[in-house]
């Protein structure tokens, strides 16, 4: 499962990118971020932080400022930003690419059976996680609203 702190950060993203016109980024404030996504203000501020500095979006100081996305929609990763804000996303740490870690109780990793049928498993969510981007979930959005009776929230 996702975090509650991934689907914060997932929806003020969303919120950001619902605000490019034509190319034109328009800065929202972390107050309209927090109100379009329905995000705890406090909770939001380390949340754009964080994501700020995985380089993500950017602030603008200013009276006009706010938020923005330095990265178009089509290049931020869901993966990447899977693992800045929950971490390693592997079920068992012997089958994480970046977190890698040999488990405690286990005396062989290539005959592991455990190992063996979670990477299985692991390694087809990978496939699909690493393709997916935030342009896939705007798309997702319109499809949805464009559906008659569709549930948005399977």
């Amino acid at each position: 499962m996702i975090t509650q702190k991934m689907k914060y950060a997932l929806k003020a993203l969303l919120a950001l990118a619902d605000e490019v016109d034509g190319g034109i980024q328009h800065p929202l404030t972390i107050e309209e971020i927090a109100r379009r996504s329905g995000t705890p203000k406090r909770f939001l501020e380390h949340i754009l932080l964080e994501v700020r500095n995985a380089g993500v979006i950017g602030s603008i100081r200013g009276r006009s400022g706010g938020y923005v996305l330095i990265k178009k929609p089509q290049e931020i990763s869901i993966s990447e930003l899977l693992r800045t804000i929950d971490g390693p996303i592997a079920p068992l740490p012997c089958l994480s690419r970046r977190a890698y870690q040999r488990c405690e109780d286990c005396a062989d990793e290539s005959t592991c059976r455990i190992r063996r049928i979670f990477a299985e498993v692991f390694w087809s969510y990978l496939v699909m996680i690493e393709s997916l981007t935030l342009q896939d979930m705007l798309r997702s959005g319109m499809e949805a609203a464009e559906v008659p009776g569709r549930a948005q929230d399977a």
